[in-house]
């Protein structure tokens, strides 16, 4: 009987060890909304903020959904639509090979702040081992305002909108965190480019390294020299 006991208790410990080890990632997308947010406008159904099915940042092509939705690497595990006011969908996926399990929420447009101030939220509680954020710059239309955290440990974070890495650059360091993937320039921020930056980061890549990985990707994107698309992205080593 002891011998049982013995080994259902390093079992459970085996088991929440290896529970412990799984990577973490949380994906925040604002929806793009001509209507509520400071944006170049783009066509009205796709910046229709309240629409996440045809969103620009969410539900064509390029979107998360769709970029996700199209990769073998990732697969969904469960959709939840319309959990508040605020938040219109949540996808969970889980990594075919790396242990990780990513999260991702579509935002209303006209909610932007709330999204971001949720991000920060992430990062300040060290939730996830990688939070991102994806959409239009709403610092660029409001602040937002963090609270010094006087945490040891750091967190990742990418940022994928316009000018990030300026705009954003005073919240992350109050926070702690350490950037691996911020820009320099206007920009469109695809989520090809957190797709491609997270097979980089999973396999333990440089952030030179996973800069690289999205200037290749919005190179393709766009059609430039991968030179002209690697100056969109903050060198951060």
């Amino acid at each position: 009987m002891k011998t049982w006991m013995m080994l259902l208790c390093v079992c459970t410990f085996a088991c929440r060890g290896v529970l412990a080890d799984t990577k973490r990632v949380h994906v925040f997308v604002a929806l793009a909304d001509n209507e509520h947010q400071g944006i170049a406008k783009v066509p009205a159904k796709i910046g229709n903020g309240d629409d996440a099915a045809n969103n620009l940042y969410w539900g064509t092509t390029d979107g998360f959904k769709s970029v996700f939705g199209r990769s073998k690497a990732w697969k969904l595990e469960k959709t939840e639509e319309n959990l508040s006011a605020e938040i219109l969908e949540r996808r969970r996926y889980r990594h075919a090979s790396e242990d990780c399990v990513l999260v991702a929420e579509a935002w209303r447009g006209k909610n932007i702040h709330e999204c971001m101030n949720a991000f920060f939220a992430n990062l300040r509680g060290r939730r996830s081992d990688l939070t991102a954020f994806i959409g239009h710059n709403g610092l660029m239309d409001a602040p937002a305002a963090v609270e010094p955290l006087d945490e040891a440990v750091t967190t990742d974070a990418v940022i994928l909108c316009c000018l990030s890495a300026s705009w954003f650059r005073t919240h992350l360091a109050a926070l702690k965190v350490r950037p691996v993937l911020t820009t320099e320039q206007f920009m469109y921020p695809g989520s090809f480019l957190l797709r491609d930056a997270l097979d980089v980061w999973l396999r333990g890549g440089t952030r030179a390294e996973i800069r690289m990985a999205a200037a290749k990707a919005y190179a393709t994107n766009q059609k430039i020299p991968v030179k002209a698309a690697a100056g969109v992205f903050t060198k951060l080593e």
